[in-house]
């Protein structure tokens, strides 16, 4: 579940390490650069000494984020954390009915990230429960590989994963960005930039319907142009199918940030959400959700953990 949160919140905004693809649709001036729609213009901030300093083009921002997710990934599979999602269900009055916690691995396998369960509610899992999930595992990965191929045989440019990817091209189309502003977080240069769903955009797809009935917020280290925070909700009711298919409550929020491991690369640090959401299978959420991702650890090509490299502390969350 945790995957489809973030998949939905990152496409909102344009960013996230699940790999967006770079459009073919943008308008370019005749210099070469990029036309900056008059939504997403950025003001000039002033320096101490008085000096405009002016803000970076958001739309160029966005595909730099891009390129910089795609050769993240790369760096990526190198490392494995650890990630402890507790989800909550709640009555009409916020009370807590059940708790559940489950505490994950994270890795690659053959180009696709993955999940392996190690513990349930604090217990750990037996060899019959290991073995299933290391089948399961095995499976996800054969299915993220053959998703890519078919994609790849297609021309379609996809995440990790094999999932089609939504372009910044078509996330000019089916909302806009504005109110661009430089702030700092822990201690780094962030642009930041809010992202609005515009509700009469065409889509081409469902999930293109969900984007566009929602609002959200992204920050953008400045120096490595990478997504280090996001926040986004449902400005409306949605449902597909009379909300057989999907049904999310309005004001159904998510939020997460990333943290640098090892200064090289960017990885998951935290995903929170809160209202209801349904969709098929794939998840069910009622209540609160959250992830918190730790223990970030680096293999060699053996596979073992590097000395020295084993874990990173978790930083405050970003305000």
């Amino acid at each position: 579940m945790v995957a489809v949160i973030r998949r939905s919140l990152f496409f909102v905004i344009a960013l996230g390490w699940m790999g967006l693809s770079g459009g073919s649709g943008d308008a370019w001036a005749q210099d070469g650069t990029p036309s900056v729609p008059a939504a997403v213009q950025a003001p000039a901030e002033m320096k101490s000494d008085g000096v405009e300093r002016p803000l970076p083009d958001i739309p160029a921002l966005m595909h730099s984020v891009e390129v910089n997710q795609r050769a993240s990934e790369a760096i990526e599979k190198n490392y494995m954390y650890r990630s402890v999602q507790t989800h909550e269900e709640t009555d009409g009055h916020g009370g807590v009915k059940k708790s559940e916690t489950m505490e994950y691995d994270v890795f690659w396998v053959n180009g696709v990230p993955v999940h392996r369960l190690t513990k349930k509610n604090g217990r750990e899992l037996s060899a019959d429960e290991q073995k299933k999930e290391s089948e399961k595992i095995d499976k996800e990965a054969a299915k993220g590989k053959e998703r890519r191929a078919k994609a790849d045989e297609k021309g379609t440019e996809t995440d990790p994963r094999g999932h089609e990817v939504v372009t910044v091209s078509r996330l000019l189309e089916l909302g806009s960005f504005t109110n661009a502003r430089r702030v700092q977080l822990n201690g780094r240069d962030t642009i930041v930039v809010d992202f609005a769903g515009d509700p009469k955009a065409k889509t081409r797809n469902r999930f293109e319907d969900v984007i566009r009935n929602m609002a959200g917020t992204a920050w953008v280290d400045e120096e490595d142009r990478m997504l280090v925070k996001a926040q986004g909700h449902f400005v409306n009711n949605f449902k597909i199918g009379g909300g057989m298919v999907v049904n999310i409550q309005k004001g159904t929020s998510f939020s997460m940030a990333q943290r640098k491991v090892n200064n090289e690369v960017w990885l998951p640090a935290m995903v929170e959400g809160k209202g209801a959401a349904r969709a098929l299978l794939f998840f069910n959420f009622n209540g609160r959700f959250q992830a918190v991702e730790s223990d970030y650890r680096k293999f060699k090509a053996t596979s073992t953990i590097l000395p020295g490299m084993s874990t990173v502390e978790p930083e405050p969350d970003p305000k």
